[in-house]
């Protein structure tokens, strides 16, 4: 951005309403070339001519406000013309709109934004067009735009110069290029059904939940309304339901103009839904399906990995993870798109991270957020469990932070990202600038209450929505201290691994894992099994706390913090606790990532496939019976009898849950990256075949190429297995019943 751009802002405030500056430029000669570099305090569409250029939403998207925003540069030679009119519509976005996490809070309580044109001539003089008091400021049709509660469009607005110009002369965090990808439109999916609800509304169903807005096509009279209200889900009468939007209200506004035909869609705010409400609707005018269509929003992400199998219900569930990542992947990996949140929690991320990097290319998307995530650090190590932070920063002492929650689980993204993102695309340098950060988390748990070696108080979210505390309860039953403490020698363990990969001395690291798992055996195992540490539990008086759960036997068991002759006994307890169950998890969103690992790993992916094909809930599969189309927040976010688990939190697009198909890809299909062969240059192969699949094909488009796994069921119960590796790729096969084979460059094709 040129260094004579100016943030400028209306003199004063206009309501709700959506300004646009405008200036108008006459060329004065041929153009060779012109350029416009945007940014905003905000959310902002840039124009020439009327003409909206290029095709992201929501610029210039959500970063850490307090430390940086991005720009965005754009080609607009071909757009130019003698006579010229910029014009850059503004709105609230990210930083100026309503944020909700205990609270209503905005980062700013008005909208600004910077521009810098620049225009080469043939002739070899340039001229640069920056944003200052000269900018026109107009009104426009967006009446107000709000993240949560939608857009209001008046095609019948009045469209009249205000004023010119003001500078702001707030303070303005540092503004760097493009760091993430583009938000952009998708796929675009047409009405299934228009339903008339025993209430006697009017609901449109697409058949599929998701993040995005429906554009509306219609010809109509000047002053028409229509008024939109989106949801998720029907109730058990089938009616429409809106309680788990809590304070979302998801409605978008237009009013027609009358000039022929009109096509109207959100500019500055997005919806998660599957179904839509007419509240109001021009009555002379039939509500036709034709007339809409809901348009997918997420980031500009290439899709990698595919998988199919023998089994619907599988495939189902396949779609509901991929859908869930579109939908939360709008910028920064989101909780949920629908209600009134939305938020980059930590925790979601960490477990689900795996999972992404094989599903699309999100190298980009995660070193932005990780960049994020490093700017707000704590000085003392702590992560937040929301990155960009929601709440302003308010410090108690030198050592706490007032409103902070550097929680087990949430905060170890800060280790746990970095070294997954690394093992999907083996980028070193993304490595080194996240090791600072992953170093200083593992110095916050270490320096945290009265034991070095133990992560013990704190405040967690524990094994989160875990279902063995009872109904109603949102924190599993598993220890936290016994979490936090595990998980403080897992982000150890990593550090380690970056660290020698990074060519660092981490002999400190080393020392330090082996005293905090010594540490943990110490206090959280007896006779080979986890126990509950004696000095009890910070929730303890909000729940009933135990040592023995099946997450504290996957923890134990995924994290190695067991010896050699525990290992079977370990499994053999997971194994009689799910079997207690009614061959059902327990398991929240810590536990539940590693529980088919941890079985198949140790002998029991028999157990592992039926945890997998369970259809009672807790399962996968539950969900998918109840007609699921995207991941949900509860195991039993709608319960048998069509009842519904919460209103407080209730997402039924919720992608955490979805990080099973890490599993399914690095067991079902066998394909598991090697430490020392990031981005799948090494990698082994061990397919998991079962019979209940029928067969299993996926693949990846990694770095080195095309790596494919396919393994079917033959007539006389023999397996196929077709395995094929890109020549940059070096792959040990391990096949059930044969020898270990090398294959590079070539389809590896075995009966067995």
């Amino acid at each position: 951005m040129k260094q004579t751009a100016k943030w400028i802002k209306t003199e004063q405030k206009y309501g709700e309403m959506s300004p646009e500056f405008r200036k108008t430029h006459l060329l004065k000669g041929n153009v060779k070339r012109a350029t416009a570099t945007v940014s905003a305090m905000g959310a902002y569409n840039f124009y020439v001519n009327g003409k909206k250029v290029g095709n992201a939403v929501m610029a210039p998207f959500y970063t850490s406000y307090a430390n940086r925003v991005q720009e965005q540069e754009y080609d607009v030679t071909d757009l130019l013309t003698d006579e010229t009119t910029f014009g850059i519509l503004l709105a609230k976005g990210w930083a100026a709109g309503r944020l909700c996490y205990g609270g209503d809070h905005r980062f700013r309580e008005s909208t600004s934004l910077i521009a810098h044109i620049c225009i080469e001539y043939t002739d070899g003089t340039q001229e640069d067009l920056v944003t200052d008091e000269g900018w026109e400021v107009w009104t426009s049709h967006v009446l107000d735009s709000e993240l949560y509660d939608g857009e209001t469009v008046d095609h019948t607005a009045e469209i009249k110069y205000l004023s010119n110009a003001c500078i702001d002369r707030d303070d303005h965090p540092t503004i760097v290029a493009q760091v993430g990808e583009y938000v952009t439109e998708h796929e675009n999916v047409a009405p299934c059904e228009i339903i008339t609800t025993p209430k006697g509304e009017k609901v449109l169903d697409f058949g599929q939940n998701m993040a995005g807005y429906v554009e509306v096509k219609i010809r109509g009279k000047k002053g028409d309304k229509i008024v939109m209200t989106h949801a998720e889900v029907l109730d058990r009468d089938g009616n429409f339901y809106t309680e788990n939007l809590r304070g979302a209200k998801n409605r978008n506004v237009y009013i027609l103009s009358g000039d022929g035909e009109e096509i109207f869609k959100p500019s500055f705010c997005f919806q998660g839904f599957r179904y839509i409400r007419l509240d109001e609707f021009p009555a002379e005018i039939e509500i036709k399906a034709e007339n809409f269509t809901a348009v997918a929003l997420y980031s500009d992400l290439k899709r990698t990995g595919e998988f199919s199998c023998g089994n619907d219900k599988i495939n189902r569930l396949y779609s509901n993870i991929i859908w869930g990542q579109r939908s939360n992947f709008v910028d920064i990996p989101t909780d949920c798109p629908q209600r009134n949140e939305r938020h980059g929690w930590t925790g979601d991320a960490q477990v689900f991270c795996r999972t992404a990097a094989i599903n699309y290319d999100v190298e980009k998307f995660f070193r932005k957020w990780l960049g994020d995530m490093a700017l707000e650090q704590l000085p003392n190590g702590g992560i937040s469990s929301v990155v960009p932070r929601v709440r302003p920063l308010v410090k108690r002492t030198d050592s706490q932070w007032s409103d902070e929650r550097c929680a087990t689980g949430w905060a170890d993204a800060s280790v746990i990202c970095p070294w997954e993102i690394y093992r999907a695309y083996g980028n070193v340098e993304l490595l080194r600038q996240n090791f600072d950060m992953m170093k200083k988390w593992i110095g916050y748990m270490r320096g945290f209450g009265d034991e070095e070696f133990l992560f013990l108080g704190g405040r967690h979210y524990g094994d989160w929505l875990a279902l063995d505390a009872g109904d109603g309860v949102y924190v599993g039953a598993t220890q936290t201290d016994l979490i936090a403490s595990a998980y403080f020698a897992y982000s150890t363990s990593l550090v380690i691994k970056a660290g020698e990969i990074l060519g660092e001395d981490v002999s400190e690291y080393k020392t330090l894992y082996a005293n905090v798992r010594n540490a943990f055996r110490a206090a959280f195992m007896k006779d080979g099994l986890p126990c509950m540490y004696p000095k009890g539990d910070a929730l303890s008086t909000e729940r009933t706390v135990k040592g023995l759960t099946q997450t504290s036997i996957v923890l134990v068991l995924y994290f190695g913090l067991y010896e050699e002759d525990e290992r079977q006994g370990l499994i053999d307890k997971l194994a009689e606790l799910i079997a207690e169950n009614d061959g059902r998890m327990t398991t929240g969103f810590l536990g539940t990532p590693y529980i088919l690992h941890a079985l198949s790993q140790n002998g029991r992916s028999d157990l592992a496939y039926d945890l997998l094909l369970q259809e009672k809930s807790p399962s996968w599969l539950f969900s998918v019976n109840q007609g699921a189309t995207t991941i949900w927040e509860h195991w039993d976010s709608l319960k048998e009898d069509g009842s519904f688990w919460s209103t407080k939190m209730n997402s039924f697009n919720h992608y955490a849950y979805g990080s099973v198909f890490d599993w399914i890809f690095g067991g079902a299909l066998g394909i598991m990256v090697d430490d020392d062969g990031a981005g799948y240059e090494k990698i082994t192969v061990s397919p998991i075949p079962d019979q209940r699949l029928g067969f299993a094909k996926g693949s990846i488009e990694s770095r080195q190429g095309k790596i494919e796994s396919y393994w079917r069921y033959l007539p006389d119960g023999r397996v196929r297995y077709e395995i094929t590796v890109p020549k940059g790729t070096n792959a040990t096969v391990k096949l059930p019943g044969k020898d270990a084979v090398s294959v590079s460059g070539k389809t590896y094709v075995a009966i067995g």
